[in-house]
This record gives structure tokens, sequence and C-alpha cells, in this order.
């Protein structure tokens, strides 16, 4: 079962995590996670750019490492940057001290006080550890753009029927994602500018 929007019942559950910014100002909060990829976040990035928007990209500090340059880049045109783990960990099956090990490391090359857990999957220990030093980032709509069963205008709209004023939207910088995501999020850009919405950095 896919929960494109996170229940609200989950979001109680977990309180100190960040699930969407304030209203009243018709702004999205366009998110990236995995990355930064060499040849798909600079894509990315010139897309941002045709509609004069900022966004926030949670970087695999493994990745941030092996593409330094792409990092500084995304610095660089004035977006956010956050950490999501140094090796893309799975909260739940992770030790918490590991977890939390990776992270730091992580946020000492990336050097955000942003952090997204991967697939969003944190245990109570972890967070009770990480949530003083970091603000912990989850999403209010989920694009599914890496989900090879479906296609770029189902990830279209995936967001554009959960998304309105101040959500924070998860999209993905990587391989897996690539041909669904650079379609869906020019088309989702579109849509919301021609509604006046504006695109802000976390």
């Amino acid at each position: 079962m896919r929960f494109i929007t996170t229940p609200y019942i989950l979001r109680m559950f977990y309180p100190s995590l960040l699930w969407e910014m304030p209203k009243g100002e018709k702004k999205i909060y366009i998110t990236f996670d995995d990355g930064p990829h060499p040849t798909i976040t600079p894509q990315v990035l010139d897309i941002l750019k045709k509609f004069n928007a900022k966004a926030t990209f949670f970087c695999v500090g493994n990745n941030a490492k092996r593409y330094k340059a792409t990092f500084d880049m995304i610095v660089n045109e004035g977006h956010s940057v956050g950490g999501h783990t140094y090796n893309h960990e799975k909260g739940w099956i992770t030790n918490t001290n590991k977890y939390v090990d990776s992270v730091n490391k992580s946020q000492e090359l990336i050097k955000s006080s942003l952090f997204r857990p991967p697939h969003g999957r944190i245990k109570s220990s972890q967070i009770r550890k990480l949530k003083n030093n970091y603000k912990l980032v989850a999403w209010t709509v989920i694009s599914y753009d890496w989900d090879k069963s479906l296609c770029a205008e189902d990830c279209f709209n995936n967001v554009i029927k959960n998304a309105d004023d101040g959500s924070i939207v998860v999209f993905h910088d990587s391989e897996k994602a690539e041909k669904n995501m650079i379609p869906a999020l020019t088309k989702v850009l579109e849509y919301y500018s021609e509604k006046g919405f504006t695109f802000e950095k976390l």
C-alpha cells in the first residue's frame, strides 16, 4: 500500500519530525533525497533555475564526498542541504548508536542541522539521540518517482492531488527515479507556478 500523504496518526506518533510548513503564503517546499548525483542533480538544478525555485537536497554523506563538485553546485546556487545518513542506513534495522554515528559522520561533511531519515524509518531511540542537535524532516507528500510500476504522469498526479500551501514534497535525484522525476518535477513546477505559488527551501 502506498501512502502518498502520511496518515495523521503516524504524524501524531512522531511529533519530533517536521511534516509540513506553515500555511498562508502559497509556498511549496520541494525536496530531493539520495543525491548528489553527478549527472542527474545538475539537470534538477537547471529545471529549478527555470522556475526561480529553491529546494532542499537531503544528501547521502558518501555521495556528497564522492561528488563534491556537484554538492558544492547545490550550495552555490542557493539551495538548502541536509543529511540523509552516510550510507543510506535504514533506521529500523540499524543499531541506534551506529545510526547516530552515521548521521554525525554525514553532517560533518554536509554541515547542516537538517536531517531526513532514509525511507522515513527511524526508531524512537534514534529520535531521542538526534532531536536536540538536528531538525528531523519528514514530508507531506511523496511523489513515488522511483517506483517502476508508475509513469511520470502518475508521479505528477500524486503531487498535485495532495500538495498545497506549506506542503513538503519529496522527489529523488537518483538513477532509479530519473525517468519519472525529471518530467514530473517540470510539470509540478509549471502547475504550481501558474497558480501563483513560489518554491522555497527549508
